[in-house]
């Protein structure tokens, strides 16, 4: 193990954190961390554009953990002990959310925080009913369809520094309406003790992490356009903070403290509303500003919405609808691979790690469908709803295992037609959001909750106010409203809509759904719009290939978008990436399958719990810096 990470977690009070601990541990103990292995020239390079937040690394050693009550599982050390920690104190899963939320925003803000937005299914064991909240942000009132494009319809020229990085990328922030909903609906302890631990690292301090640190220094320039965020993250000649130094931040500190006391109202009101207005619309290092009001924070509201469910090996997959298209395209992607035998194509080996190629090929097609559907059809569901508006007819099981013909078990078809539902006539725009974070809980009411939360790219806007980042979620837009011919992009920016996701936070049931009770896997991950292929990875070794959870989401990355290229992770220790993998055997039968295969380093973050005789077993992504603390571990 790192000895920072050792630092981090006796600096939370976690004890207990070697990887061969023993039977009898302490409350909301670590035993997952395992040993981090850098690969040359793959876990830490590659393409920052297309991999914003950086692979770091795959940590090898790392096991399923087994807890009898209750277990949470978070991208970060310190925010998995705040989670912990409440859930040991007889906080419900909705508690553990926020805590958690609230240390994520200040130990991994390049994440995710209060400044952005989230999706969450929330199962209710008691009266088992399912629930899918949406805390996406929204485009300001003021928005057009060109608002992303240029400054002005007389200034046709982008915005500045870019559409990223101006204040027209910020949308109205959603995380902390949807945690104040989900809270007051199945909270059990009092809201303003949840954010004590973010407060008291905020203004004690905690040290930057290796995630935060590699994240960091390609972004120096960035953040150097913005004082604040400059002031925290960046030394005073302008050189970025280093893995292990210590830092506080009292901004943050004072921020949450006003939304304990207060609720979410102190922040979409009040003078924090104001000095996100100011900062969405400074033009401070020549930003072109962005046209958010206080109406337009003050307007925000979470929604529920009706989760999206689908049968698969005798299971109910429940995914969140739109505006996510993560759970419509997982759904398909699942219900065209149900035509297939897969459960044939298990992984050699008892621990899984490398695929078969025969797997990673039907898998891949069947995601290049979902995706020509997702990049055609599906946007903020308010303002253009899917065909025959409901999820129905892209889930529809004839349509289904009519696109699974489509697919060559011996070739690659490359690229993959929208399917045909008549009078449609929308462009196709694919979407390439970037980074996000995941938290996963049970507690010991059964209570289950899987929530994807995110600013967009790494720190967001680059944009800090009062201790936080806020997101650049407007991107996920389509910059152009219409294509050449005219015809309208689904998921262009209109005012109040929320920019298409691939969030896929996911629960698994038995045959009877939710209605039974019979919970049987809470999963979910981040990473753009490669969400939807990390989390059907992780769902295909749970469900067809029967692995362990940390097996599901150790094992190698794979899939594709609708593109000709198939991705395959570089950075697991069982593919070789070298001369862009000319000796990985994987990579040359898919080659001889047509499949043009990327191997740079995957950033996924997945965290995956299954319900087990004993009580929960758990694993955390060896990509990330991920653990799983729970109470004490079920030893045979």
């Amino acid at each position: 193990m790192k000895p920072l990470l050792v630092a981090l977690l006796l600096l939370s009070g976690c004890v207990g954190c070697s990887p061969k601990a023993p039977a009898q541990l302490p409350s909301c103990a670590d035993i997952s961390p395992g040993t981090l292995l850098r690969k040359s020239g793959a876990a830490s390079g590659g393409d920052i554009a297309s991999h914003p937040e950086h692979a770091n690394g795959y940590r090898t050693g790392m096991r399923a953990v087994d807890t009898r009550g209750y277990m949470v599982i978070t991208a970060n050390p310190l925010a998995s002990k705040a989670a912990c920690e409440t859930l040991s104190a007889g906080g419900t899963a909705a508690d553990a959310l926020v805590a958690a939320q609230a240390v994520l925003g200040l130990a991994e803000p390049q994440s995710s925080g209060i400044g952005g937005g989230a999706f969450l299914l929330y199962y209710d064991a008691a009266k088992r009913v399912l629930e899918a909240y949406d805390g996406r942000e929204t485009a300001p009132a003021a928005a057009t369809g060109d608002y992303l494009r240029w400054i002005s319809g007389s200034d046709r020229t982008g915005p500045k520094p870019s559409a990223r990085a101006s204040g027209r990328a910020i949308g109205v922030p959603g995380v902390l309406r949807l945690l104040e909903l989900a809270h007051r609906e199945h909270g059990a302890k009092p809201w303003r003790t949840l954010f004590d631990s973010a407060v008291s690292l905020a203004d004690n301090g905690f040290p930057i992490s290796p995630r935060m640190a590699d994240v960091l220094a390609p972004e120096a320039a960035n953040l150097r356009l913005d004082p604040e965020a400059s002031a925290y993250l960046l030394h005073p000649d302008g050189s970025p903070k280093a893995a292990g130094e210590l830092v506080t931040n009292p901004a943050y500190a004072k921020t949450l403290g006003a939304i304990a006391d207060e609720g979410a109202d102190a922040f979409y009101t009040g003078a924090i509303a104001d000095d996100i207005v100011a900062s969405v619309g400074s033009t401070a290092g020549g930003r072109t500003p962005g046209l958010m009001t206080l109406a337009d924070l003050a307007g925000y509201r979470a929604k529920k919405r009706e989760p999206v469910c689908a049968g698969y090996r005798g299971n109910q997959v429940c995914e969140m609808p739109g505006p996510s298209s993560g759970g419509i395209a997982v759904a398909q992607t699942l219900g065209i691979l149900s035509h297939f035998d897969l459960r044939a194509l298990r992984p050699a080996g008892d621990g899984g790690g490398r695929p078969d190629a025969r797997a990673v090929h039907l898998v891949a097609e069947a995601e290049r469908l979902a995706y020509a559907d997702r990049d055609k059809y599906l946007a903020d569901p308010d303002f253009v709803p899917p065909p025959g508006g409901s999820p129905a007819k892209l889930l529809d099981p004839a349509y289904l295992a009519a696109r699974a013909r489509l697919v060559d078990p011996g070739r690659s078809m490359g690229l993959a037609a929208a399917g045909d539902f008549g009078p449609v006539d929308f462009a196709v725009a694919p979407g390439h959001e970037h980074g996000t974070s995941q938290i996963t809980v049970v507690d010991s009411l059964g209570n289950a909750a899987s929530m994807t939360t995110t600013i967009e790219s790494a720190f967001g806007s680059y944009h800090m106010v009062d201790g936080f980042f806020l997101n650049n979620q407007l991107t996920d837009f389509s910059a152009q409203p219409a294509d050449d011919a005219g015809r309208p992009v689904a998921n262009c920016v209109q005012p109040g809509k929320r920019p298409r996701s691939s969030m896929s936070p996911t629960l698994v049931f038995g045959a009877g759904g939710p209605r039974s009770g019979d919970l049987q896997d809470a999963l979910g991950s981040p990473g753009g719009s490669t969400i939807i292929q990390y989390v059907v990875k992780t769902l295909v070794a749970l469900l067809d290939w029967g692995l362990d959870p940390q097996q599901a989401v150790g094992m190698a990355d794979f899939g594709a978008s609708n593109s000709p290229t198939t991705s395959l992770g570089g950075e697991h220790p069982l593919v070789d990436p070298a001369d862009g993998g000319a000796r990985d055997p994987l990579v040359a039968a898919l080659r001889r399958l047509g499949h043009t295969v990327d191997v740079e380093p995957q950033d996924s973050g997945l965290s995956a719990i299954r319900r087990v005789a004993s009580g929960w077993e758990g694993g955390a992504d060896p990509r990330r810096e991920g653990v799983v603390m729970g109470d004490k571990e079920h030893v045979g």
